[in-house]
């Protein structure tokens, strides 16, 4: 084949793979509050790292009590595991 200077094209054909993503029961989920109250800038306080729901709504009910803050974000964490399924 002569060289055109163009480089060669290659088609490549992709099948679909299911993945199911199953949260680890041997592992506990994680919460986290971040105060999110404020004018110019948010608050900024944290719980930390909880295990419980109730123990992160525990922390807002007493920063809420302390301060007036009423505007949290909430992050979830859980260790999942991938169950792959069949080629399609």
């Amino acid at each position: 084949m002569p060289d055109t200077g163009t480089p060669a094209r290659k088609r490549y054909r992709f099948r679909e793979y299911h993945v199911t993503a199953v949260v680890d029961p041997m592992t506990l989920p994680t919460f986290e509050a971040i105060c999110v109250t404020g004018e110019d800038h948010d608050c900024g306080a944290t719980s930390g790292e909880v295990h419980t729901e109730g123990e992160l709504t525990r922390w807002i009910a007493e920063h809420c009590a302390q301060t007036g803050h009423d505007f949290y974000h909430r992050t979830t964490r859980a260790t999942l595991h991938a169950e792959p399924g069949a080629w399609q």
